[in-house]
C-alpha cells in the first residue's frame, strides 16, 4: 500500500496541472453545458461576469485565515512555546502521535494555523537528537489537521459561509437560509464523528510509525533545523516606528476593545461564526505577539504567497456559481436546478449521505479547493437535500467530512508545510496513504449512519 501510494504521488506530482487549471475547466465545462441547455451567449456570459466578483469579500476571508494563521504560529513567543511543546515526548513514536493530536485539535481552529505549527513542531522535535522520531512519518502526522478534521472545525469555508448570509451569494441563500454553526459543526453527531476520526487517526499512527532502528530523522533529508527567522537590528532613524511597540499597543488595545464588545453583546457561537471577527480576533493577537510591526509584517510577507491560489481560483468559482444558478435555459430552468434532480432521483433520504460523500470525495481529488468548491456544489447539492428533506445543516457536514478525505493522498495543500520540513509528498504520502485507505469506509459509514438520526429542518430565511 506504501508503494503504491509513492508511485500515485509522483505520478500526480508529473501529471496534476496547478489548481487553477482545474478552475479554469470548470468554468469552461459549465459554460458549454448552459449553452447546450438552451441559455443564449449574452446571457451566458453575463452570468460568468456578474458572479466572478461575486465572492471577493469572501475570497479575501479566506486569505486571511492563512495569512492570520501563519502570524500567529510564528510570533517569537509561540514559537517558544513550541519549544516548551516539543519537550514533552519521550519516544519516536510518541512523538509521532503528539504531533498528530496537536495538529488535528489545532486544525479545529484554523487549518491555516495548523499547517504551520505543525511543521514548526516538527521541527522542533527533530532538533532533539534523544529522540530517535522518523522525520516523515511525523510530517504525516503533522499534516492529519487537513487530511482529517479540519473542515469540521471553525475554519470550515463551508459551515461559516452558510452562517454569514451576506458572505453568500443570493441564489444559494434562497435554497438554503442561514443555517448557524448549532446546525453544523455544533452538532452532537458532528463532534462525535470528529472524535472518532481523532482516535482512529491516532491509533493509525502509532501502528505505522517506523521502529528506532528503522527511523529516517531530519538529517538524513538534508533539513535544516534552523528557529523561527530572528528580525534584523534596525539601520535607520526612520525605521523607529517599526521597531518600537507603540503602534502594535495602540492597534491592539483598540482591536481588543472591539473585540470584547463582540462577545459581550453577542452569544459566543453567533461573534466566533462572523468570519471578520475569527480573522481579526487572529491578527490582532498575532500583532500583539509579534511586538514590533517589523516582525509583524515580515510574516505578513512569509504568509503572502500561501494566499495566491485562493485569490486567483475563488472568483472563478464565483463565476461558475452564477452560471449555476443564473443563467436559465429554454424551459427556464438553471443548470442547478437540473443537477438537483439527479441527485433525487439516484439519491433517497437515507442515502443521501452516502451519495453525496462519495461524489464530494472524488470532486475533492480534481478540485483540492479547500472549501471553495463548495460555492460550486451547494445549489444543487442543497436544492436536493430540500427536495429528499435531509437535515441540511448534516449536508453541509457530509460535505465537510468529505472533502478532506482526498487531502490524504493529493499533494496540494501539503506543499506548506512541506515547505516548513523541506520535505517532497512523496516522503509522506506512503504514510498518509494508509490513513485514507482507514478513513473512506469509516467516513462514509458513520455519514450515513449519523445522518439517519437527523430530521429535516426547513430553511431559516434572514
Amino acid at each position: 500500500m506504501a508503494r503504491a501510494a509513492l508511485r500515485s504521488a509522483a505520478w500526480a506530482e508529473r501529471w496534476f496541472p496547478d489548481a487553477w487549471v482545474f478552475a479554469a475547466l470548470g468554468v469552461v465545462v459549465v459554460a458549454i453545458a448552459v449553452l447546450g441547455f438552451g441559455a443564449t451567449p449574452v446571457v451566458t456570459a453575463n452570468a460568468f461576469g456578474d458572479g466572478f466578483w461575486s465572492l471577493i469579500p469572501f475570497t479575501m476571508q479566506m486569505a486571511f485565515v492563512v495569512i492570520g494563521g501563519y502570524v500567529l504560529a510564528t510570533a517569537p513567543v509561540v514559537a517558544r512555546f513550541i519549544d516548551l511543546l516539543a519537550r514533552a515526548p519521550r519516544s519516536g513514536r510518541g512523538a509521532i502521535c503528539y504531533v498528530g493530536l496537536v495538529s488535528m485539535l489545532a486544525s479545529l481552529l484554523s487549518w491555516g494555523f495548523s499547517l504551520v505549527f505543525g511543521g514548526l513542531l516538527v521541527r522542533a522535535l527533530a532538533r532533539r537528537e534523544e529522540l530517535r522520531m522518523d522525520y516523515r512519518a511525523a510530517g504525516a502526522a503533522a499534516y492529519l489537521g487537513l487530511g482529517a478534521v479540519w473542515a469540521m472545525g471553525l475554519s470550515s469555508s463551508a459551515a461559516q459561509l452558510q452562517a454569514n448570509p451576506k458572505s453568500m451569494p443570493p441564489g444559494l441563500l434562497s435554497i438554503t437560509g442561514v443555517l448557524p454553526f448549532t446546525q453544523t459543526i455544533f452538532l452532537w453527531q458532528s463532534i462525535a464523528l470528529t472524535a472518532v476520526l481523532i482516535l482512529v487517526s491516532l491509533l493509525i499512527c502509532w501502528v505505522t510509525a517506523p521502529s528506532d532502528a528503522q527511523a529516517r530523522i531530519a538529517q538524513d533529508f538534508g533539513a535544516v533545523e534552523s528557529a523561527t527567522p530572528v528580525l534584523p537590528p534596525r539601520r535607520r532613524p526612520g525605521e523607529w516606528l517599526e521597531y518600537s511597540p507603540v503602534l502594535s499597543i495602540l492597534i491592539g488595545v483598540l482591536g481588543l476593545g472591539w473585540l470584547g464588545y463582540e462577545f459581550a453583546n453577542k452569544p459566543v457561537v453567533t461573534a466566533i461564526a462572523n468570519l471578520n471577527t475569527y480573522n481579526f480576533l487572529f491578527l490582532t493577537v498575532g500583532l500583539l505577539l509579534h511586538w514590533r510591526p517589523r516582525s509583524f509584517l515580515n510574516a505578513v510577507t512569509r504568509a503572502v504567497p500561501s494566499t495566491a491560489g485562493v485569490l486567483i481560483q475563488f472568483p472563478l468559482y464565483g463565476g461558475i456559481a452564477a452560471l449555476l444558478t443564473h443563467a436559465p435555459g429554454l424551459d427556464g430552468q438553471t443548470l442547478a436546478h437540473r443537477l438537483s434532480g439527479v441527485f433525487v432521483h439516484i439519491a433517497s433520504t437515507d442515502s443521501f449521505p452516502l451519495v453525496m460523500g462519495v461524489y464530494s470525495s472524488v470532486l475533492g481529488f480534481f478540485v483540492p479547493s479547500g472549501g471553495g468548491k463548495w460555492l460550486i456544489e451547494a445549489p444543487y447539492v442543497m436544492q436536493a437535500a430540500n427536495d429528499l428533506h435531509v437535515h441540511l445543516g448534516w449536508a453541509v457536514q457530509v460535505y465537510n467530512a468529505a472533502e478532506a478525505l482526498p487531502n490524504l493522498i493529493n499533494p496540494f495543500w501539503m506543499l506548506p508545510l512541506l515547505g516548513v520540513l523541506g520535505l517532497k509528498a512523496r516522503d509522506v504520502v506512503g504514510f498518509t496513504f494508509i490513513q485514507f485507505v482507514v478513513h473512506v469506509p469509516l467516513v462514509l459509514g458513520l455519514l450515513w449512519l449519523l445522518g439517519l438520526t437527523l430530521p429535516y429542518v426547513p430553511p431559516v430565511m434572514p
